[in-house]
C-alpha cells in the first residue's frame, strides 16, 4: 500500500498553492500500514490481478456476452500526487470483471471485517456500478472464469442505479435448515452524492451483528444484521397456506350500493354540461359587418402562377386591422356556461355492505423452513478474495487504495495517508472556476461604494477574529474604514454626552496618530468590534443575491 507523508498543515497549504499555481506535486510512496489484503495498484499489480475472460449466455437463452471491458492502472485524468495510480475501468457499455485471491483466507467471526476503498466516477455520473465483492473461500482462484455467478459472501460499494445513487451492503447467507442461500439486502441504504471526485467508503462489520457504513469517513448508516435487512436473515415462523383458498361465498366488498336509494324526480340525466349564456349582452362596439380576417392587401399574384394548372388565384387572409380596435368582429353568439341543473349519470349512494366478512387471508402454518440464527456472522464462510465484475454505461472509474482486514484505526490511517492528502487537493482544484464566477460578480468600490463595503467588511472581521494582523494585511483599505467608523461612533457618543452634561467640562482625548501600521490599540479595536451571528447570515445573504 502507498502512503504520502505530509502533515496535516502541509496538506491544507499545499492544496491552496497547487491549486492557484505550478508548485510540485506530493510524490507517492508505499504506506506502512499492514493488512491482510492491502491494494495501491503498483507497477506489480498485474501479478496480483486477473482480468476474467467468461463468456455466459443471458437468461433468455441463446444470445451470449464476454466481460469485454478493459482494464488499465493509470494515473488519474487529474492527478494531483506524482506517481499515485489506480485501476480504471475503461470501457463504455460494457461489462467489466476482474479479481485478486488473498494470501490467505480471512475468518471474521472473532474480529471485524473491515473494507475500504476509493471511487472516482472521472467522467462523472451515468449508469455505472463502483462496489466489490468479497469472494467466498475456494473461489478466489476463478481468474478468467470470474463472473458473475462466482459465489461472493459480501459485496460493498455505490452505485449508479439511474437516476438516484445508492451504497450496496448486500450479504449472502445460507439457510442452516433448508441450505439455500438467499441475498440480504440492506434496507434504506445511504444515498450520497457521486461527482467527479474521490470519495471514500467503509463498511464495518463486528462479530456482534453490528455493521456501520461510513461515506469520506463520516457514518451514514449503523444498526444490526438482525433488523434491517430484507428478507430478514431469520425467516417467519408461520407462513401463509400455500394450499389455502379464498371460499367462492366470501364477501370482500366492504361497501354496496344503497339498494332503497331511489333517484330524484328532478334529477335530469340528459341535461347538458353546458348551456348558452342568456344573460349575457353583446359588447359596445361589436362589429357584426367587418370580418374577421380579410384578403392581404399587399399580397401578389406569382408570376409563374398559371390560372389554368394551378387554378384561380386566392390571396392569403390577414387580420382585419378594423378588428383590433373592436372588442370583436363577424355575427356575435352568446358564450356558453357551465348548466347548473346539470347533474350527470345518477348513481346510488355507498353504505356498510350487511354480508362483508373483511379482508380474506390464508390461514398461517408452521413454516418448515424456520431457523433461528441469533449469530449470522459467524455461520457465514471465510473470504478468500475480492472482484470487481459490474456492467456500466460510465467509462473510466477508477478504484483506489483497498483495505480489507480487521482494525478500524489501520483503515483510518490508511485514510490519512492516502485519501485525506488527496481529497483535499481535488477539492482546491475544484474551486478556481467557482471563485472566479463569484469574483465577476463583486462590485467595484467606485460602483456602488457602499455595496462594497458591505460585501468585504464581513470577510474582514472572520479573518479579524482569528489573525487581525493578517486581516490589516490583506484587506488595507477595509481596515481603515472600519477603524474610521469605530473613531467615528465613539466621536458621536463623546458628542452626545457632551450635549447631555450642559455646562460640565468636556473631556479631551488624544487621539492615536493614523498609520496604515497595525497598533495594539487596532488590534483591540478589530478583536473588539460589534459581530453579531445575525451579521454573518447577512454576509451570506448579500453574496446569494449577487449571484445571477
Amino acid at each position: 500500500m502507498r502512503s504520502v507523508t505530509l502533515s496535516a498543515a502541509l496538506v491544507v497549504a499545499a492544496s491552496g498553492a497547487l491549486a492557484n499555481t505550478d508548485a510540485p506535486k506530493p510524490t507517492f510512496s508505499r504506506t506502512a500500514v499492514k493488512a491482510p489484503f492491502l491494494e495501491q495498484f503498483t507497477d506489480d499489480w498485474s501479478s496480483r490481478w486477473t482480468p476474467s475472460e467468461a463468456t455466459k449466455k443471458t437468461p433468455v437463452g441463446g444470445e451470449t456476452f464476454s466481460y469485454v471491458g478493459q482494464w488499465s492502472v493509470e494515473d488519474p485524468s487529474s492527478s494531483f500526487i506524482e506517481g499515485d495510480k489506480g485501476l480504471v475501468a475503461k470501457s463504455k457499455a460494457a461489462h467489466h470483471a476482474i479479481s485478486a485471491p488473498f494470501a490467505k483466507p480471512i475468518d471474521f467471526k472473532k474480529q471485524p471485517l473491515v473494507v475500504q476503498y476509493e471511487v472516482k466516477y472521472q467522467k462523472g455520473g451515468n449508469c455505472g456500478g463502483g462496489y466489490l465483492k468479497l469472494l467466498e473461500d475456494g473461489f478466489q482462484t476463478s481468474g478468467k472464469e470470474f463472473s458473475d455467478t462466482t459465489p461472493w459472501v459480501v459485496m460493498f460499494g455505490p452505485d449508479l442505479t439511474c437516476p438516484g445513487t445508492k451504497v450496496h451492503f448486500i450479504v449472502r447467507h445460507k439457510s442452516p435448515k433448508t441450505g439455500a442461500v438467499e441475498e440480504k439486502h440492506l434496507k434504506l441504504a445511504p444515498h450520497p452524492s457521486i461527482e467527479k471526485l474521490t470519495n471514500l467508503y467503509t463498511l464495518v462489520l463486528h462479530p456482534n451483528n453490528t455493521y456501520n457504513v461510513l461515506v469520506n469517513g463520516q457514518s451514514e448508516k449503523t444498526g444490526s444484521l438482525l433488523e434491517d435487512f430484507e428478507p430478514p436473515f431469520n425467516p417467519p415462523k408461520e407462513i401463509d397456506d400455500p394450499e389455502d383458498s379464498k371460499p367462492e361465498d366470501w364477501v370482500d366488498e366492504e361497501k354496496i350500493p344503497d339498494p332503497d336509494a331511489k333517484k330524484p324526480e328532478e334529477w335530469d340525466e340528459d341535461a347538458p354540461y353546458e348551456i348558452k349564456d342568456e344573460e349575457a349582452v353583446k359588447p359596445e362596439g361589436w362589429l357584426d359587418d367587418e370580418a374577421p380576417t380579410v384578403p392581404d392587401p399587399d399580397a401578389t399574384k406569382p408570376e409563374e402562377w398559371d390560372d389554368e394548372e394551378d387554378g384561380e388565384w386566392v390571396a392569403p387572409t390577414v387580420p382585419n386591422p378594423k378588428c383590433k380596435e373592436a372588442p370583436g368582429c363577424g355575427e356575435w353568439e352568446r358564450p356558453w356556461k357551465v348548466n347548473p341543473l346539470w347533474r350527470g349519470k345518477w348513481a346510488a349512494p355507498l353504505i356498510d355492505n350487511p354480508a362483508y366478512k373483511g379482508e380474506w387471508a390464508p390461514r398461517k402454518i408452521p413454516n418448515p423452513g424456520f431457523f433461528e440464527d441469533k449469530a449470522p456472522v459467524k455461520t457465514l464462510p471465510k473470504i478468500g478474495g475480492v472482484g470487481i465484475e459490474l456492467w456500466t454505461m460510465t467509462e473510466d472509474i477508477l478504484f483506489d487504495n483497498i483495505y480489507i482486514g480487521h482494525s478500524v484505526d489501520d483503515a483510518k490511517k490508511f485514510a490519512a495517508d492516502t485519501f485525506e492528502v488527496k481529497k483535499p487537493l481535488e477539492v482546491a482544484a475544484d474551486k478556481p472556476a467557482e471563485d472566479e464566477k463569484d469574483d465577476d460578480d463583486k462590485v467595484s468600490f467606485r460602483e456602488d461604494p457602499i455595496e462594497w463595503i458591505r460585501s468585504n467588511l464581513f470577510d474582514f472581521i472572520d479573518l479579524a477574529k482569528s489573525n487581525p494582523v493578517e486581516a490589516f494585511q490583506t484587506q488595507p483599505e477595509i481596515g481603515a474604514v472600519l477603524v474610521g467608523l469605530i473613531f467615528t461612533l465613539f466621536g458621536m457618543i463623546g458628542a452626545l454626552f457632551g450635549l447631555v452634561g450642559g455646562a460640565s467640562k468636556p473631556v479631551i482625548t488624544k487621539s492615536s496618530k493614523k498609520t496604515d501600521a497595525v497598533t495594539p490599540d487596532d488590534k483591540k479595536k478589530t478583536e473588539t468590534a460589534p459581530v453579531a451571528p445575525a451579521g454573518e447570515t447577512k454576509k451570506d445573504e448579500e453574496k446569494v443575491k449577487k449571484r445571477k
